[in-house]
């Protein structure tokens, strides 16, 4: 399939497998200081001190399955209301003295290793620290955990983390699972291709072409659901699909559309296909029984957008988004289930 830069794909190849090898230290269990109080490790790596300890669930877990029982795609981003008092899973943190958080850290924009100076960034690692610091005060200390896509939900059911902040859609199947805070941010599924290539979207141009997506990712379900005759191709994290079509082993990408822009922001050769055709609602996952950390986190959130155009929401959004995904002027507005 003919595509700009043919002439130069041993170069962006290349280029693709230096950020791999730049990422594999990382994934074989190197620690690497992300921030003056922060680590970056890999979810299944020696960690940083005991693992969180489960909770009780009792109530909690009643409260979740109620809450998962009457979801419908209408009020699958209801959450629980906010509150600044502590609880169990708070009260945890606070006594362990570090917020652990299951991340990514090659997702450009929203969380990825900045080459310069190995730090952590990105909208949703900005979000993360927010948490951190009302929870446990100024200069709080942090362990990042990076997560493959597919490990997020397990990550939290084995209490590997306490949050998960990751670009994750808020669901009424993930909600059976873990919990999720209000809404952050406001996405939806869309195809990636090459500028010239004859595909316009999710539809029957997808025929017979090579679509990549990010196992366990509501991509990767909506594509199970209508393939449009695609060969699908399932990978570990989005950024394998981005190597994959630089690399001509994939035809197209589908994916939420903010972080098909940010994959798009680091190669001109290929753009945005059609329409949005799914609502992406990102939420911060939770263990489903730390309702008082779901509270918590809503608090946050509450704070976090507080001000509009001047708010820290907007001040994130401004410095890590606007320049690929122009023309948002608020926060996704909060829904609450009780």
């Amino acid at each position: 399939m003919g595509r700009p830069g043919d002439g130069d794909m041993t170069t962006r190849a290349r280029g693709l497998r230096n950020l791999r090898a730049a990422l594999a230290p990382v994934a074989a269990g190197v620690c690497v200081m992300a921030a003056t109080a922060a680590v970056l490790i890999p979810v299944l790596g020696g960690g940083d001190g005991p693992a969180p300890r489960p909770a009780p669930y009792g109530t909690h877990s009643a409260r979740a399955d109620a809450a998962a029982a009457d979801c419908t795609p209408a009020n699958a981003a209801a959450s629980l209301r906010p509150s600044p008092e502590g609880g169990p899973a708070v009260d945890r943190i606070k006594a362990r003295g570090r917020l652990i958080v299951g991340v990514d850290q090659n997702t450009y924009r929203w969380g990825y290793r900045n080459p310069a100076t190995g730090d952590l960034e990105g909208f949703d690692i900005t979000l993360a620290r927010a948490i951190a610091e009302d929870i446990l005060g100024p200069d709080p200390k942090i362990t990042f955990r990076a997560i493959p896509t597919s490990q997020r939900i397990p990550a939290l059911q084995k209490r590997t983390v306490d949050l998960v902040v990751r670009t994750m859609t808020i669901n009424c199947a993930r909600k059976r699972q873990v919990a999720f805070s209000t809404a952050y941010f406001q996405g939806g599924q869309q195809v990636l291709a090459p500028i010239n290539a004859r595909i316009t979207g999710f539809d029957d141009s997808l025929k017979g072409k090579r679509v990549c997506t990010a196992a366990g990712s509501t991509g990767e379900t909506r594509l199970a659901e209508e393939r449009h005759g695609a060969r699908v191709v399932t990978v570990p994290n989005q950024l394998d699909c981005l190597v994959r079509l630089q690399l001509g082993e994939a035809d197209a990408v589908v994916t939420d559309n903010a972080l098909a822009a940010a994959q798009a922001a680091q190669d001109p050769t290929v753009q945005l296909k059609g329409k949005p055709f799914t609502d992406e609602p990102y939420g911060v996952a939770v263990n489903r029984a730390d309702t008082d950390l779901v509270r918590r986190v809503n608090q946050v959130l509450e704070n976090y957008r507080e001000g509009g155009g001047g708010s820290r929401w907007m001040a994130a959004y401004r410095q890590w988004l606007q320049a690929d995904l122009p023309g948002i002027s608020k926060a996704p507005e909060p829904q609450y289930s009780d």
